[in-house]
């Protein structure tokens, strides 16, 4: 369990640290920098290229919501839950702390969101509540079937990463301008704790559109993936 512990600690390190640090570092750098395209691959590539890494050691979840969902679909004990989440966060928080650390070292430095997710004022696109909501919920749940499907036995060996990794490109290219994507409520927390935004008081809804997402993602795998 110590291995795997560590294996979902050092993913969703590298998830919050290479995807929000490349929002946070070069989204914008300096007149001409890698914008939301780049931002998006980023994310994949970080999911690809841990889920290649570690991912035979704890099934390269790095997401609480990925978690969940799994458990939902009977595809991982529920007795390991709150440890992953634990690591997964704690990953997540650090991963913020050293990307600070980074970011502030530049002259004239404000953290503003600190590619944190928001709605309404804090939305990229000034989109509203319920429209993030239904994003985080619909994407989420694709995510997990997505996750399921490339993992399924049934599936070509030894692609699912690189489905899962695009899969996550695909789906920050369609709602950064909407949240500023979460699908992951380890990544909205670490980031969060350093914006010098109230989005520490949007977080709750980070936490709660993932997780349903991942859910009903779940449910429907179950019902339309899944050998009878």
């Amino acid at each position: 369990m110590f291995k795997k512990l560590s294996a979902e600690f050092l993913g969703t390190f590298w998830l919050v640290f290479g995807g929000c640090g490349s929002a946070v570092l070069a989204a914008a750098f300096p007149e001409v920098g890698i914008g939301h395209l780049g931002v998006a691959f980023a994310f994949g590539l970080t999911v690809l290229t841990m889920a290649y890494t570690v991912g035979g050691i704890s099934g390269g979840h790095f997401n609480p919501a990925v978690s969940v969902g799994l458990t939902v679909a009977g595809k991982f004990p529920a007795s390991s839950l709150v440890p992953y989440i634990v690591a997964q966060v704690v990953g997540a928080v650090v991963a913020a702390v050293v990307l600070y650390l980074i970011a502030s070292g530049k002259t004239g430095f404000q953290a503003g969101g600190f590619a944190s997710n928001g709605y309404g004022d804090l939305s990229p696109g000034g989109y509203s509540l319920t429209a993030a909501l239904v994003a985080e919920v619909v994407l989420t749940a694709f995510f997990l079937i997505i996750i399921l499907g490339s993992t399924h036995g049934r599936a070509p060996v030894g692609f699912a990463p690189i489905a899962i990794g695009l899969g996550l490109t695909l789906i920050h290219l369609i709602s950064i301008p909407v949240t500023n994507t979460s699908v992951n409520p380890a990544r909205s927390t670490g980031v969060a704790l350093f914006a010098d935004t109230a989005a520490l008081s949007q977080l709750w809804l980070f936490w709660l559109a993932p997780v349903l997402g991942a859910v009903i993602g779940a449910v429907i795998w179950k019902v339309v993936g899944e050998d009878d």
